[in-house]
Order: C-alpha cells, then structure tokens, then sequence
C-alpha cells in the first residue's frame, strides 16, 4: 500500500513538472511555472522519505538543511547577469550528485553487483562526471577565469578519441569482470578529463550551446540514476529534462549554424583556427564616433525603433534604463519593438529574462525570423551591447567562424546606434564589419549611463 501511495505521488509530481515547464514559456505564466516545479520536488522528495529503508533522517536533515541554505544563500546574491555561470554550477552539481551516487553504490555492493547495475552504475559515472568537468570549464569560461577563446592543441581530436574509446573498452570490460576496480577507476578518470578536453576548444560565443547541452546531460544522469535505484519519479523527470535540453540544444544550434554532433565532441574550433589562419571580411572603412546629442538628435526624429540587446546591456543593467526609453519614445508616437536572437546573452533565454524583468511588454518581443524583414523599413536600430550576432560577417566572409551564422539584420536599417564600451570584440573574437558601415554611429560608454544620458536629452 505505502508502495502504490509513493507512486501515485511522484506520478502527480511528473505532471506538476511537466505543466510547470509548459506554463516557463511565457513570462506571464513563468511565476506560476517556477511554483508548479517547486512544488513537485517538494512532493517527490517528501514521500521518497516514506521508503522503508531509510533507518534514519539525521543525515538527510543535516544536508537538506546545508544544501538548501547555499541554495538560498546564492539565489539571492547571485545577480541576473551571472545567471549563465550560475546555470552552468547547476548542471555541474546535478551530473556530480548522480556520479556520486553511482560510485557509492559501486563500492557499497562491490565485489557482488549484477550486470545490469553495473551497466547503471557505469553509465552515471560518465555522464556525470565528464558533464560536471565540462560544466566547470564552461563557468571558468564564462566567468572569464580563464580565456574565453577556444584552446587548441596538437592531435587534440585524436587524443579524445582514444579516451572515448579507453572509456567504452572499461565499460564493456567492467559488467563481465565487476570486482576490476582499477576498470571502474579509469573510466572515471577518462571521463573526468574528457568532459574538460571537450570543452577547451570550444569558444565563448558558442557556451551557450554548451549550457543547453549540458543541461541535457545533468538529465541524462538523474534517468541513470532513478535506472539504478528503480525510482520512476527520476527516470520521469531525467527524461523531461533531457529531452527538453536536447530539444534546445538543436535549436541553439539551428541559431548559430551549427552542427548538433560538431558540439557534442568539441569540434567548433574547428572553424575558427580556419578564420584565423585567413580571414578576408567584407568592405571595411574607418568608425566614426558620434557624441550623444547627435544620438538623440537622430531618436528625436524617427518613427521607428527596433531595440537590439546583446550581453553589454546585461553587463550594464541598463534593461530598466531602455524600457524607460522606449516607453518615452511610444509617447512621442514612435513605434517600438525588441529584437531577441537566439543566442543574445551569455545563456538560452537570457534576453528574455532581463526584459522581462524589466516588465517590457512581451507582445513587443520578436524573435529574429518574425523581425528581420522590418529593419529595412525601420528608422532606427538601437544595438545595445550586442555584437556577434549583428555581425554582416556572418553572410560576408567565407573565413569567418560565424559565417552561416543567422543574424539580425541590422546593417539594412537607415540609421543604426551602437551602444559599445570599447572596440574590443564579442565572444567569437572577430571584428565586426556594422561598426564600419556608412549608416553606424557609434556611441561609446557605459550602456545605463549612456541611455539615461538620451531619455535627459530626449526630454529637453
């Protein structure tokens, strides 16, 4: 009975998950989402405490009340421009959690497992703990510990590929052998290092795909896991998580020309040394820095405006700053509308949350294929700390490691404004041939700063 009762619970926390995600597609609904979601854990993981074998809560309570005391701890200090590297600390505390508890398991029933826990136990281990590895290098990456650039070694692939093939020879060695502790031992190990050399030439305008991907993995891992232990409410969920992470994956990938299989082993840089070894661009001529008051000047006088945020508006908590603006603008009769790419930000998503929190109307939202045929008929482009994905050298430039890139098209507005601390280039590490069009003024300085600096002028 008390059996039946646990799973009807985690069967009611499947479907409070899977309609808390269905609601965390619309900012409207996105609150209700993230409570939904909360309260399915909440359910799975108080009637998990009703199973018979647990003798004792003393060491649950203790590291229930550690973990979720670091939890609320960084929720709260943790500000929304580092929710990438949060996200990314996520992923890799997930997949560690199931390698810990795959390796446990290993050594609490060692030398007597079945092959079928044995394949399991294998199984967590990899995934977890080359995703918690890869997830690590992506925070230093992001966190800009470390250069964002991809890293690039001699016989790098072929080095992967014989730590990928040590891997599976252990893992197919270890069911028919399960007391060969040293077989268990390297197929951490190589997992362990796998997940990082996977990561390393993989450069900082592509981490947000890596997130994605490894959000799917850390999924991935909880369905192992709940394998491992019979556990339906993780093998459910793990599988929500892991399809839906996939599912972003190759649409992130689809954003950036990418190949799904190109990221998942490490390739991208590929591209890049390509680039580096003989980029030619497209027309370039000479930046021309334009002061404020010709910025506003120009906002003054237009009937169209599309807003383009990239990761500087992020960096500069300006998302209040430009909503004020836009709001003061549609109070002048221009038309206003935001421009999200897919991969704007430093995460899937991050665009979109910064506005939302903003409370910038969500109909005024537009994803790049409903909006780019609008900037050719739009007065005004106001680019906002974003650079890549601008970049005409995405559809110019053979030898570019963005060429293919879907892009905003920008560069076909009258009159576009680019907001920009420095020249210095985004996470792809290229120049960006817009800054040089006839039709950019360049406007340099903190973005918050700068765009209180237009609504003062605009209001004079």
């Amino acid at each position: 009975m008390q059996s039946q009762i646990i799973n009807i619970v985690y069967l009611i926390s499947s479907a409070l998950v899977i309609l808390g995600i269905k609601r965390l597609g619309h900012p409207d609904t996105a609150r209700s989402g993230n409570l939904f979601s909360t309260l399915a854990i909440f359910l799975a993981v108080t009637v998990t405490l009703l199973n018979k074998e647990i003798v004792t809560f003393n060491t649950i309570l203790i590291g229930a009340v550690i973990g979720g005391g670091i939890g609320l701890m960084f929720a709260r200090m943790v500000k929304m421009t580092e929710m990438p590297e949060m996200v990314a600390m996520l992923n890799g505390f997930g997949s560690i959690s199931s390698a810990m508890i795959g390796i446990t398991e290993f050594y609490r029933t060692f030398p007597n497992q079945n092959g079928f826990d044995v394949t399991a136990i294998v199984l967590s281990a990899i995934v977890g703990t080359s995703t918690f590895s890869g997830s690590i290098i992506a925070f230093a990456k992001l966190r800009e510990l470390m250069t964002g650039k991809a890293i690039l070694y001699k016989f790098q692939h072929p080095l992967n590929l014989l730590m990928f093939l040590g891997i599976v020879g252990y893992s197919i060695y270890l069911p028919y052998q399960p007391d060969s502790n040293f077989s268990f031992i390297m197929i951490n190990v190589l997992s362990l290092i796998l997940g990082i050399t996977l990561v390393l030439p993989i450069g900082g305008a592509d981490m947000p795909v890596v997130i994605s991907l490894h959000n799917s993995y850390s999924g991935i891992a909880v369905v192992v896991t709940g394998f491992l232990f019979n556990n339906n409410v993780l093998i459910i969920v793990g599988s929500i998580v892991g399809s839906s992470g996939m599912i972003l994956t190759y649409i992130m990938c689809k954003g950036m020309n990418r190949s799904v299989i190109n990221v998942m082993f490490g390739a991208m840089a590929q591209k890049q040394k390509a680039a580096a070894s003989g980029a030619t661009g497209g027309p370039r001529g000479a930046v021309k820095e334009f002061s404020i008051e010709d910025a506003v000047t120009v906002l003054q006088n237009c009937r169209s405006l599309i807003v383009v945020p990239g990761y500087g508006l992020a960096a500069a908590q300006a998302q209040h700053a430009v909503r004020e603006l836009g709001d003061l603008l549609e109070e002048r009769g221009v038309t206003v509308k935001y421009a999200i790419h897919p991969v704007a930000g430093r995460m899937p998503g991050h665009m979109n949350v910064l506005l939302a929190e903003a409370n910038v109307p969500y109909p005024q939202l537009y994803d790049m294929d409903d909006i780019n045929e609008e900037f050719s008929k739009c007065d005004v482009s106001l680019v906002i700390g974003a650079n890549d994905v601008v970049n005409p050298a995405a559809k110019t430039n053979p030898a570019s490691p963005i060429y293919g890139m879907p892009i905003l098209d920008v560069e076909s507005t009258k009159t576009i404004i680019v907001l920009k601390r420095s020249m210095n280039p985004g996470f792809a590490g290229i120049e960006n041939e817009l800054f040089e069009r006839p039709n950019t003024m360049m406007v340099f300085g903190d973005a918050k700063k700068t765009v209180n600096e237009f609504i003062k002028g605009i209001k004079e």
